[in-house]
């Protein structure tokens, strides 16, 4: 079984810049496809850290005396390096969103395409669930997640049919939830806007975006000046933290300027300009057309 292509494979890891002795962490371990290529490229002494808070991901460990696996969420980088005795890195990988297996295995609900109970959840010891959000969240309240996580501006009238169904059965699985908004998908845009009502679901089970932005705020403490930052999303919502964070390292508002205009105090500089897959790349996998990937490198005055 093939786990996970991974996205961007020599783009991501070239991004990386490798110091062959230097200490490196891939936050999204999966199949381990970019961390295998880190490895590659480290000498003796070089260094790998790798988390996944899916237990799925620990099968695919990689028995190398340089490389340690950590079964967490990557919101919490800059802990579990320290239990390792790690304060700072010369590079850090990302590659956001759900892999492959997650939406291959189809009693995980993550894809359109199978009939599973609502699940969704990463960490699969997790408290909050699909199930949860469709059968006990308030009206206003889901219609918010559909709105702000799915960018669905029907997201009201989406909620209230939800609401109005689950009064006298609850929504248990994910084509129970596709009857119930049947009337909401026209057959030319069917999987598109559900793929943007799973797409909500799953951002608010996993916490991706508060997640995704922890992460980031960590990250110009950990790497060492001139080390880099990888990151690979998959929708406009991470690419849009992704972005700003590396322009001026906040996720909205502007950047105090000094009397002269200048910005001080942002933690990083772009490395060159937003890359995309290939066309080649998305006809082999067609789960990277949407990728995007953004290479940062640390500044020297934070």
């Amino acid at each position: 079984m093939n786990y996970h292509n991974p996205v961007l494979l020599s783009e991501s890891i070239d991004g990386l810049n490798i110091n062959p002795s230097g200490i490196y962490v891939d936050v999204t371990f999966g199949g381990g496809g970019h961390s295998k290529e880190i490895l590659n490229r480290l000498g003796l002494d070089g260094k790998l850290f790798a988390f996944d808070q899916d237990e799925d991901a620990l099968q695919n460990e990689i028995d190398d005396e340089r490389f340690v696996l950590i079964h967490e969420n990557f919101r919490f980088i800059k802990r579990f390096l320290r239990f390792q005795g790690v304060t700072k890195v010369d590079g850090i990988l990302g590659d956001l969103g759900v892999s492959s297996h997650q939406f291959d295995e189809a009693e995980r609900g993550f894809s359109t395409r199978f009939d599973a109970d609502l699940d969704m959840r990463m960490d699969q010891q997790g408290d909050l669930s699909a199930y949860h959000v469709i059968n006990k969240y308030e009206e206003e309240k889901l219609s918010s997640v559909l709105f702000q996580y799915g960018e669905l501006r029907n997201a009201r009238a989406l909620a209230k049919e939800i609401v109005i169904s689950r009064v006298n059965n609850e929504i248990k699985t994910s084509f129970e939830l596709k009857q119930v908004l049947q009337r909401f998908l026209p057959k030319s845009k069917e999987h598109k806007i559900l793929a943007q009502i799973f797409q909500a679901i799953r951002i608010e089970v996993n916490q991706e975006i508060e997640v995704l932005k922890e992460f980031l705020l960590q990250t110009p403490g950990l790497l060492k000046t001139e080390g880099r930052l990888s990151v690979i999303s998959y929708h406009s919502l991470e690419d849009r933290l992704v972005k700003r964070f590396i322009q001026n390292g906040l996720f909205e508002g502007e950047p105090e300027k000094d009397f002269y205009g200048n910005i001080s105090g942002v933690p990083f500089k772009k490395d060159g300009k937003l890359i995309v897959p290939s066309q080649k790349e998305i006809k082999e996998n067609s789960r990277a057309r949407s990728a995007k990937l953004r290479i940062a490198i640390k500044n020297k005055e934070v």
